[in-house]
């Protein structure tokens, strides 16, 4: 009777032990869900702009200041000028970037895989008629795995923004910075646009396109009760953050 007793509060402190263990897991699941959720409700944020260049960033960059100008100069500042080039190429200058994207993408992947295993053991032993240790022992196992994705997807993008020098490198690539809103009835519609541009991939008419930009950041989307609607409930978004299954 003793012995039963035990044997019961054995496999009762493993139960405890186990439901302890899923609970705790739980809640590092949920703690670490709402840790990396940074994105919760919003729309991914983009990675930081790269200017960095080796060391030459170690050596600050020095802006010639301007002269002065002459009371009766015939070349005043601000006036466009015939020999002027009129493309973009100090901080504060303004150049149009041209956005057209036309993307494509068709992936299709299957995987068929399957697996079969039978075994059979006979023991046998002299002390057979004592503790009949004679037997058959067998095992089987059958295993069937199947996958099927399609993947299709088709984006069309044709914008053009106005973006503002920002700074120069010392390598004289100019950094750019663009942003555009627009608003229809209770929808916000938002256009950035951040990177590097080469002075000399600026056209004569001061454009440039979105495939010349290095380390081009560009977001198109809005926010409003369009937007709103689109996005799956708070707890909805929650439970798919946390839902191991």
């Amino acid at each position: 009777m003793t012995e039963k007793i035990g044997n019961q509060n054995f496999f009762v402190c493993i139960y405890r032990s186990f439901l302890l263990m899923i609970f705790s897991v739980c809640v590092i699941s949920i703690f670490s869900g709402c840790g990396l959720s940074r994105d919760f409700n919003r729309a991914p944020e983009f990675s930081e702009v790269r200017t960095d260049l080796g060391d030459q960033l170690n050596n600050p960059v020095i802006y010639p200041s301007h002269l002065a100008e002459s009371k009766y100069s015939l070349y005043r500042a601000g006036v466009p000028s015939f020999y002027r080039d009129p493309r973009a190429v100090k901080p504060g200058d303004v150049l149009t970037v041209l956005i057209s994207i036309s993307d494509r993408a068709n992936l299709n992947n299957k995987s068929d895989l399957k697996r079969n295993s039978d075994s059979d053991y006979t023991l046998e032993s002299d002390l057979k008629s004592i503790f009949y240790a004679g037997g058959n022992i067998g095992a089987a196992s059958k295993n069937n795995s199947k996958g099927d994705a399609k993947v299709e997807r088709r984006e069309d993008i044709r914008l053009s923004i106005a973006a503002v020098v920002t700074s120069i490198l010392p390598n004289g690539n100019l950094v750019i910075n663009g942003s555009q809103e627009v608003r229809v009835n209770y929808e916000l519609r938002v256009l950035n646009i951040v990177g590097i541009v080469r002075p000399r991939d600026i056209t004569g008419n001061n454009t440039i396109n979105y495939d010349k930009i290095a380390e081009a950041r560009i977001s198109y989307g809005g926010r409003g009760r369009m937007s709103d609607i689109q996005q799956p409930p708070y707890g909805q978004q929650f439970l798919n953050r946390i839902w191991p299954f």
